[in-house]
């Protein structure tokens, strides 16, 4: 699919402000869930929310980030085309991490909301750092409130300091490793 002129000069760069919870954000993924695997079928081998707006009561960038897992995530003829008509701009292959695929909706029609999707083929760690993430902060009060305190700390000083959402995710990685190790604990994966 040829880009146009407006797929090249826009900036697919999210900047700006976390926003508090909204109580869309469930139903948010749950359509376009659905929407992918009507597409898909079974080449998708799992499609979960991931990231703030997948976590009730935590403040988060306005934009569902989902996890697609595919079955052959180097057979991009299964998948690609089929999104990319749903509306996703495929952005880019990280063969080094993971060989995941970027795609974003900017949510740019009419109905339409911004939507990070991450494509990644099976059995990988980091899909299931993701869950193991939500999951406990689904489960402790404590990292949650933690978690929602250092995210409007770190999005306040961002923005006074005219940074990007790199520089914000930096900003609270030390926090997010934190908490990840916890629940790695929990679960016995560590010591």
């Amino acid at each position: 699919m040829p880009l146009s002129p407006e797929d090249i000069v826009r900036d697919y760069v999210t900047d700006g402000i976390i926003v508090e919870p909204n109580p869309a954000w469930p139903q948010r993924f749950s359509d376009t869930k659905a929407r992918i695997e009507a597409v898909l079928g079974s080449t998708a081998v799992a499609i979960l929310h991931f990231g703030s707006t997948s976590i009730s009561g935590l403040p988060a960038k306005d934009i569902i980030d989902i996890d697609l897992v595919v079955k052959d995530i180097k057979d991009e003829d299964s998948y690609v085309e089929a999104l990319e008509r749903l509306g996703f701009l495929f952005l880019l292959r990280q063969p080094d991490w993971h060989q995941t695929r970027f795609f974003v909706d900017q949510g740019d029609r009419p109905g339409a909301y911004p939507i990070h999707l991450h494509v990644f083929g099976p059995d990988c760690p980091e899909v299931e750092r993701h869950r193991i993430f939500r999951e406990w902060l689904s489960k402790s009060p404590e990292d949650l409130q933690l978690y929602a305190t250092v995210k409007r700390e770190c999005a306040a000083a961002s923005e006074a300091a005219g940074e990007s959402m790199n520089e914000y995710t930096l900003r609270k990685e030390k926090t997010v490793r934190e908490i990840l190790n916890r629940a790695f604990r929990d679960l016995g994966y560590i010591e």
